[in-house]
């Protein structure tokens, strides 16, 4: 009987796991850093030239610009993990 389940076993074909493609997560962490410490020194230089009511502007115009690169990077990471699952 054990000669019948392994000879069962050897019909079937093998089925492996489906790998997905890679999403190059510390590529696109370092992108996003890079591309924060460069709108955070570009926000410094303008707020530091401007005083007063714009200084502020300025600030919310970084932190703005800030969460923009992150969001940016985060939908590119989740799009390219959706285009290798499908």
């Amino acid at each position: 009987m054990r000669e019948d389940a392994s000879a069962a076993d050897d019909d079937a074909p093998a089925v492996e796991p489906a790998s997905p493609a890679p999403t190059f997560l510390l590529s696109r962490v370092i992108i996003t850093w890079a591309e924060l410490v460069v709108v955070g020194f570009v926000g410094a230089a303008l707020g530091g030239a401007a005083s007063g009511p714009p200084q502020l502007v300025v600030y919310l115009a970084t932190v703005l610009a800030s969460v923009a690169v992150v969001l940016y990077n985060v939908d590119r990471l989740v799009a390219a993990r959706l285009a290798a699952t499908t």
